[in-house]
C-alpha cells in the first residue's frame, strides 16, 4: 500500500494504491490520525486501491465519524472491485462516493 496526501489549507485529499487489508490497515489508521487535524474537507481518491478488506471499512468508517464532527468527507474514482464491496457492506450508503 502506498498513500500520497495532497493538502491545501483545510482540504486533504488522500490517494491510496495497493491493498487496504489487515497488514495495512492500522498503517492507513496511523496515517488519518496524523493528518486530519484540521481539516474540513477530506478526499479519499481510491483510483489505484486494488482492494479493501473488512479492516479497512473499519478505517474509513471511524474516519467518516471523525470527519462528520469536523466537516466532510468524500471517496472519489473507486473502481468496479472496490465499488461492489461497498455495496455489499451497505458502505454505499454510509460513504459519500463522487
Amino acid at each position: 500500500m502506498n498513500i500520497t496526501k495532497n493538502r491545501e489549507e483545510n482540504k486533504l485529499t488522500v490517494a491510496v494504491e495497493g491493498k487496504i487489508d489487515s497488514v495495512t490497515a492500522p498503517e492507513f489508521e496511523e496515517f488519518i490520525r496524523e493528518n486530519i487535524d484540521g481539516v474540513t474537507e477530506l478526499t479519499f481518491d481510491l483510483s489505484s486501491l486494488d482492494y479493501i478488506s473488512s479492516a479497512g471499512l473499519r478505517v474509513l468508517l471511524l474516519t467518516q465519524k471523525r470527519m462528520n464532527a469536523q466537516g466532510t468527507m468524500k471517496v472519489t474514482n473507486v473502481n468496479e472491485t472496490v465499488s461492489e464491496i461497498f455495496e455489499v457492506t451497505g458502505f454505499s450508503d454510509i460513504l459519500t462516493i463522487a
